[in-house]
C-alpha cells in the first residue's frame, strides 16, 4: 500500500500471513549468513525473532550492515532505514523483544556494566493494560477483577524476569497502586480523606494485588547450562 493506492507488492503488516512470510525470507537470510562464514568474517553473531533481528558484534559493523542490505536486495527486501542503526553497545542502548540492552549502573558503586532491563515502552505498555482494565466501567466482582490483574502483572513478570527490572518493577508497582486505589475509590464512593482506608499496604496484602518488587524469579533456566 503506497499513498492510499494498492501498490502490489507487500503484504499487510500484522496479517495473517505476515509472520509466515516473515519467518521464511528470516530463514534465508540466517542460512546464507552461516554457508558464507560471516560468524567468522565479521566476529558476530545474528539474533532474530520473526523479522527483527540484531547483529552483535566486536567490530566490522559498517561491513555487516553493508553485506546485510545487499543480501536482503537480492532476497527482494529493504531494511526499515528508522530501526536500522549500528551503536557501541558500551556507550549507547538499543531496544529489542521489549528489553533495552546497554550500558547500566550499578547501584551500590556506581560502575557502568553492560545488561538488560525492561524498555520504557514496555512498561508504558503494560500500565495502559492496566489501565484498560480498571476503567470506571468495569463492574466485575473485585476476586474477578483482581484474577484478571494478577495475570496480567504475573505473565508480564514473567517474561521480564531477566536482567536489571528493579526499577522497572518500582514504576509498575506504583502505577498498580494509584490505578487499583483509583478504581476503588470509585467503587465504593469513599469522600475525602476517606481513601486512607486503601493503602499500599492494603492494596498489596488483604486486597491480594501481585506486588512485583516481592516477585521471586529464578535465574533463566539455560543460565546454568
Amino acid at each position: 500500500m503506497s499513498g492510499g493506492r494498492d501498490s502490489g507488492t507487500g503484504t499487510p503488516q500484522g496479517g495473517v500471513v505476515s509472520p509466515l512470510l516473515s519467518n521464511i525470507y528470516m530463514n534465508r537470510f540466517l542460512k546464507h549468513w552461516r554457508i558464507t562464514g560471516r560468524d567468522d568474517v565479521f566476529r558476530a553473531r545474528v539474533i532474530s525473532y520473526a523479522d527483527d533481528f540484531v547483529i552483535l558484534g566486536r567490530g566490522h559493523a559498517a561491513e555487516a550492515l553493508a553485506w546485510t542490505r545487499s543480501v536482503m536486495a537480492r532476497l527482494g527486501l529493504t531494511l526499515n532505514e528508522a530501526k536500522t542503526s549500528v551503536k557501541d553497545a558500551r556507550q549507547e542502548s538499543f531496544d529489542f523483544l521489549g528489553y533495552t540492552f546497554g550500558p547500566h549502573r550499578f547501584r551500590k558503586d556506581g560502575h557502568w556494566y553492560l545488561g538488560a532491563s525492561p524498555s520504557k515502552k514496555s512498561v508504558q505498555r503494560l500500565k495502559t493494560k492496566v489501565g484498560d482494565l480498571l476503567v470506571p466501567g468495569n463492574h466485575g466482582t473485585w476476586p474477578a477483577v483482581r484474577l484478571q490483574l494478577n495475570r496480567l502483572l504475573r505473565g508480564w513478570s514473567g517474561y521480564f524476569g531477566y536482567g536489571t527490572r528493579l526499577q522497572a518493577y518500582r514504576a509498575v508497582d506504583n502505577h498498580v497502586y494509584e490505578s487499583v486505589r483509583h478504581f476503588l475509590v470509585r467503587r465504593h464512593n469513599v469522600q475525602g480523606r476517606g481513601t486512607r482506608r486503601f493503602t499500599y499496604g492494603e492494596v498489596f496484602g488483604p486486597l491480594g494485588v501481585l506486588h512485583l518488587r516481592r516477585v521471586h524469579v529464578g535465574p533463566p533456566p539455560w543460565a546454568s547450562r
